[in-house]
């Protein structure tokens, strides 16, 4: 009976771990990559808000330059115009139908500040993992007090839980430790 609760914990932990690792692709490391700008909402067609991987392609010819060459020409000033109102801090350069963005060499500074945007990441990655956790642990203790398991089984679902949270954070740390050493790497 608990292994159904169980079983419904790793999709729970698949999605966390996946957004994880969307997450750490908007982290800027020392390489132009798509995923750092793919993401970014542009305004476009009289309103609509659609993210720049929707409406252009996205390439990264050299570890420092990012070309974006919208897929309708008419939306390249409405892509400019979002990359110099949002966070990113990237100013892209017009050349025809085409947007470059150079990307500056991090600093020391930067990639601590990176770093530590890392780990508040992570922390909160293990934050839902823990959640996930409890959450199928309620379960299991809600099964033993209508007794439809035994005590013993409730012993069994927790070493089980425990293993697939530890499994998780493993994975979640292995992601963290490459991510650092790609914003490390100069």
């Amino acid at each position: 009976m608990y292994q159904v609760i169980i079983a419904g914990l790793k999709p729970k932990m698949d999605k966390i771990l996946e957004f994880f690792r969307d997450d750490l692709g908007n982290l800027r490391t020392g390489r132009a990559n798509p995923a750092l700008v793919e993401n970014l909402l542009v305004d476009c067609y009289g309103g609509s808000k659609m993210l720049l991987k929707q409406i252009a392609a996205i390439q990264a010819p050299d570890p420092k330059t990012l070309f974006i060459q919208p897929w309708d020409k008419t939306v390249v000033r409405d892509i400019e115009k979002a990359f110099k109102n949002s966070a990113l801090g990237l100013n892209p350069v017009l050349d025809k139908e085409i947007l470059r963005i150079s990307l500056p060499s991090l600093t020391e500074d930067k990639r601590k500040e990176l770093v530590k945007m890392l780990r508040e990441k992570t922390e909160q990655a293990r934050i839902k993992v823990r959640l996930a956790r409890e959450e199928t642990w309620e379960a299991i203790k809600q099964l033993e007090k209508e007794s439809r398991i035994t005590e013993d089984d409730k012993f069994d679902a927790k070493d089980e839980i425990q293993k697939i949270v530890d499994d998780y954070n493993h994975k979640i740390e292995e992601l963290e430790e490459k991510k650092e050493k790609d914003i490390m790497t100069v």
